[in-house]
């Protein structure tokens, strides 16, 4: 009765049956490590499909009662499991590699008595990445994945266009290093933003900043720290290789504020150039924003019945949903990238101008760079955008930001009609440094008509000697893949690009000198020039949508 009342009081709708849990089974890894598991049945299903659910965070609390208690009174068998090295399960917690317990759990799986020969796995962020890490060798007693704000490698949303992601990581780092029950486990998400944000702002080398955190170094942040995204360390932990063999049906749920939203993406059309039709699902969402993670259980629950129960009417008419910010309203489409989608390019011009139209021919001085200097020592500080736990809101007005001189803007006339984009956004850039090693950031912004200026969607990119090489005259090229975003421009409101070279701490400073990450103290200014000339154009595509499209 206590377990129903829970799952109300979480805002989810119980089903109607009633729930035993068998707690601590013991599941044997390859190497001898037991790891435990609670079984959850509903009462008076024989031998009910399972519902797979592999966890870092604990297997009670609000949690438990979310996956256990909430799909098993729909009519499934649940498995809670706490992965290696945490909350009761032996052997030592080794961050992403999940392969070969998660392997061995299934196949555990398959020789229990009550198993009715068919199973789905369940879970967000770290939940979702253990199920692509067997996906494609689980056997056909895996019939459905469904996943919320993850991905099958968090290589590049580690290395977001090559600068480390300094505060996700130390978040994750101390969550996952504090986290002995239930109860840490809630005060956790509300703590380890606060201790991660204050390691930041000490001042310390980046090697020094998990033992600040946390009390302790930390080895899976020292590790990441000394390999990069091209190095072996990676290897066996991205399953971005294998989606294309997954055949079992996958749902995708992400946000347009998180942090993993451009690699799900990828995932997505690995699936679809493999010839399946996963479903997607983006709404209006942080990573851990609660409303996705409460809406998850139910669109899980759907997604099993049609795939485990053979009941299509759970389904929804069409595979895409999203939903469009500033129309607040949501939208439904066959595919990714969505139909009747065109690239429009906006450049940036001369007197911080943004328009569609490119700079004209000219007196040369009237296209003269944009400077700005770039100082580690006193970094562009993140506002708002994708963040893991982090106390930002994921949207926030930018004015405070665009009056910094280390960030320069660039903003359409007022718009005498919506502009409404949905799909992948990139900027064009040329640009001049007296740094080799150099970031650049690059931030999509609504401005109201009262002047707010609320941040949409970013990218950055590290740039190393050689990646790209400069022409003659010391003019690099560059492009800047941005999340994707689903928006309406309205009339009456402007679009404004940000170009900087920091946004401390999501991403880790550039120091300018090349030296390690980790343990870098020599802090060099970069002097950053922005062209906008006719020889020299920079701009920003935004994937632009008719009214016939929608």
């Amino acid at each position: 009765m206590m377990r129903r009342l829970g799952v109300t009081a979480l805002g989810l709708r119980n089903g109607p049956h009633r729930v035993t849990v068998e707690r601590d089974l013991e599941v044997p890894a390859a190497d001898g490590v037991t790891l435990l598991a609670d079984h959850y049945a509903p009462e008076g299903v024989e031998r009910a499909p399972t519902v797979l659910v592999r966890s870092p965070y604990g297997r009670r609390g609000p949690f438990g009662l979310m996956c256990g208690q909430g799909f098993a009174s729909h009519g499934f068998q649940v498995v809670v499991q706490s992965v290696r090295g945490g909350f009761g399960s032996g052997g030592v917690f080794e961050a992403l590699d999940e392969r070969e317990d998660g392997l061995a759990t299934v196949e555990w799986l398959r020789s229990q008595p009550w198993f009715g020969g068919t199973f789905a796995m369940h879970g967000p962020s770290y939940l979702g990445y253990v199920q692509w890490a067997v996906a494609a060798e689980a056997g056909p007693a895996l019939r459905a994945l469904s996943m919320q704000v993850t991905a099958s490698t968090f290589r590049d949303a580690v290395n977001v266009g090559g600068a480390f992601a300094l505060e996700s990581t130390l978040i994750w780092v101390d969550l996952t290093a504090r986290m002995k029950n239930s109860l840490s486990g809630i005060t956790t998400a509300v703590l380890s933003p606060r201790r991660a944000r204050r390691a930041t702002l000490s001042g310390r080398p980046l090697a020094e900043l998990d033992r600040l955190a946390t009390g302790a170094q930390q080895r899976f942040f020292q590790d990441l720290l000394v390999n990069g995204p091209d190095t072996p360390f990676w290897d066996r932990r991205d399953f971005s290789p294998t989606v294309s063999q997954v055949t079992a049906p996958v749902n995708l749920t992400g946000g347009w504020y998180d942090i993993f939203l451009p690699w799900q993406i990828k995932d997505y059309a690995a699936l679809r150039a493999a010839g399946r039709r996963p479903y997607l699902t983006i709404g209006p969402w942080f990573h851990a924003d609660q409303r996705m993670m409460r809406g998850s259980i139910g669109e899980s629950i759907a997604w099993f019945r049609a795939h485990l129960l053979d009941d299509p009417s759970q389904l929804r008419e069409q595979p895409v949903r999203l939903y469009v910010t500033g129309a607040e309203e949501w939208r439904e489409f066959p595919d990714w990238p969505v139909p009747g989608m065109r690239e429009e390019r906006w450049h940036l011009r001369e007197d911080g101008a943004l328009s569609p139209d490119p700079p004209p021919e000219s007196d040369p001085d009237a296209h003269r760079p944009d400077t700005y200097r770039y100082d580690p020592n006193h970094p562009t500080p993140f506002l708002g955008g994708p963040t893991l736990l982090g106390e930002t809101h994921p949207s926030t007005d930018q004015r405070r930001l665009e009056r910094r001189r280390d960030v320069l803007t660039y903003t359409s006339d007022v718009l005498d009609h919506d502009l409404e984009i949905i799909g992948p956004v990139t900027a064009d850039l040329r640009i001049r440094s007296n740094r080799d090693h150099t970031d650049f950031v690059v931030r999509l912004c609504d401005v109201t008509p009262d002047g707010a200026s609320l941040n949409l969607c970013e990218g950055m990119r590290r740039l190393v000697p050689g990646s790209p090489d400069p022409g003659a005259d010391g003019v690099r090229r560059i492009a800047v893949e941005l999340w994707p975003a689903g928006h309406r421009f309205r009339r009456g409101h402007r679009v404004r690009v940000q170009v900087a070279s920091g946004a401390y701490p999501r991403v880790a400073r550039n120091p300018g000198t090349g030296a390690p990450i980790g343990g870098a103290t020599e802090m060099l200014t970069a002097d950053q020039e922005i062209f906008h000339s006719p020889h020299h154009p920079s701009a920003i595509t935004l994937p632009v949508v008719s009214e016939e499209s929608e």
